[in-house]
């Protein structure tokens, strides 16, 4: 498994794991529109026992737009890490699982989506955009 200096990942999987296209029509509707779709993502945590910290990051693939017929794409990815002993401050354990785990697991995650999204009919879907977690966490400061 992965490990750092604060942190070692004892496991990751997929939790949860959705793709709804009510029918044919949403499906020939969304096969066109699917470019316009856009990308979320959520990350929670909870503390388990022995500095072991439950991270879910959850991705959104979805249409922001009013569309009456619109499909639905998300994965929930849970990710086991045990924070070391000497990882004392808030800030310095918000920031191993905001932006150092994520940025670690998130090319088997964006693998996961564009796998479930090519498997529910959408082939030509990818992700120009990587997303920048060191970014995404100074932002949240500022």
């Amino acid at each position: 498994m992965t490990k750092s200096d604060k942190f070692e990942i004892l496991g990751k999987y997929i939790k949860d794991l959705s793709s709804e296209t009510p029918n044919v029509e949403t499906y020939l509707f969304v096969r066109d529109y699917i470019s316009s779709y856009q990308l979320g993502i959520d990350i929670t945590s909870k503390a388990l026992k022995d500095k072991v910290v439950e991270i879910n990051t959850t991705l959104k693939f979805e249409d922001k737009k009013n569309n009456k017929k619109k499909s639905y794409f998300e994965i929930v990815y849970a990710t086991i890490v045990r924070v070391n002993e000497g990882v004392k401050d808030k800030k310095e354990l918000e920031k191993i699982i905001l932006c150092d785990v994520q940025a670690l697991i998130y090319p088997d995650l964006e693998k996961a989506i564009l796998n479930l999204l090519h498997d529910s009919g959408y082939p030509g879907v990818k992700f120009e955009k990587k997303i920048n977690f060191e970014q995404l966490y100074q932002e949240r400061f500022n």
